[in-house]
This record gives C-alpha cells, sequence and structure tokens, in this order.
C-alpha cells in the first residue's frame, strides 16, 4: 500500500546546495492498495519546520514570495539534520507498514529540494527513497488529454480545485494540494475535455 504525503517547500532560490529550504510542510494525503484510494476526512497529520538558512545565498525575489525572514531564522531555525531526521520518522510513523510517497503539484521543483536535504542531512536518508513520487500534474495531463505544457494549476476545472486560497505558506499551500491530489487521484478524466 502506498501512504500519499502533500509536500510544500519554500525557498531562498533555485537550487538546494548553493541556495536554502526556509520552511517546508508534509500533510498526510491518503493512501491507496492498487484498488481503492482513501482520501483523510480532514488533513490533520501536518509536519512543519522552519530552518536555519545552510548558506549565505539567496535571492530577493524568492524571499518576496514566502515572507520569511532569513535573519531571523539564521537564530529560531531549526538545524537541517534535527529537521529532516525528524520528518523522516515522522513519516514512517504516519505509513506505518505503507510506503510513503511524496506528492506535488508540480513535483519537480520540491522533489529536488526535499530529496536533497533528505541524503544531505537526514541521519536515516529519504523516507521516500530515490524514486516514491507523484507528480499531480503530470496525473492531470494524462487524465484531461492535456500537452503538460497546459496542465498548469490554472487548467484546474471548478471540481478539480481545492477550495483553499494559495497562501505561500507551506502548510496551507501542502494541504490545498493535498486536496487537489485527492479529487484529481479520484477523477476518471474527461472524454471531450469538459472538466
Amino acid at each position: 500500500m502506498d501512504a500519499y504525503f502533500s509536500a510544500d517547500v519554500e525557498t531562498d532560490g533555485p537550487i538546494p546546495g548553493p541556495f536554502s529550504m526556509l520552511s517546508f510542510a508534509l500533510v498526510y494525503a491518503g493512501s491507496f492498495d492498487g484498488e481503492k484510494f482513501a482520501r483523510p476526512t480532514v488533513y490533520d497529520r501536518v509536519f512543519y519546520k522552519e530552518l536555519r538558512p545552510i548558506s549565505e545565498n539567496f535571492q530577493e525575489e524568492a524571499l518576496r514570495v514566502n515572507g520569511l525572514d532569513r535573519q531571523r531564522l539564521f537564530s529560531e531555525g531549526a538545524l537541517a539534520s534535527d529537521a529532516m531526521t525528524e520528518a523522516s520518522r515522522w513519516i514512517k510513523a504516519v505509513s506505518g507498514a505503507a510506503k510513503p510517497v511524496l506528492v506535488a503539484y508540480p513535483l519537480s521543483f520540491d522533489w529536488s529540494w526535499l530529496y536533497w536535504y533528505f541524503v544531505q542531512f537526514s541521519a536515516d536518508g529519504s523516507p521516500f527513497e530515490y524514486s516514491r513520487c507523484f507528480d499531480i500534474k503530470t496525473a492531470l495531463a494524462v487524465k484531461a488529454r492535456l500537452p503538460i505544457s497546459d496542465a498548469g494549476r490554472s487548467k484546474l476545472g471548478e471540481t478539480l480545485r481545492s477550495q483553499r486560497t494559495h497562501t505561500h505558506h507551506a502548510i496551507d499551500d501542502a494541504i490545498e494540494q493535498a486536496e487537489i491530489f485527492a479529487n484529481v487521484f479520484e477523477w476518471s478524466g474527461v472524454s471531450g475535455r469538459t472538466f
């Protein structure tokens, strides 16, 4: 069985290593046994951390988007090693016997940050191993019969959207994304592109 975790990261630049992940949230987003998908009735299993930056590099534009204060995080943020080890153990505890799978929209950005941070800093490595991940954007493209370049969030029909607002706070956005994930996962797809 798969246990899905919706992830959102807020960073101070485009790539991990030269830049820093400043916050991240993981939200339990459901399970699938190959036949039945079970979405949570409430999204209350949440892991959130704000992190101490790992480098002096940053882009002002990234900070304007997420509103996080790097200077505050240098003194109040968690050490990456503590945060990533704690997150890995939380994921494994919530998953139980199921295999944890990272979910994001689009996956490429959040996956690259979280995978790198887990490998680099967690005492346990990545709970998602090297490839257990699910891209909501690709799922939408396949089910809606859209080119991947046309499968952005703006293409989500009313029945697939979350009713939550995208705030650029990692918890809010991870929960919003978990709802979109469940809607897309349960959706049977289009015939005639009406969705």
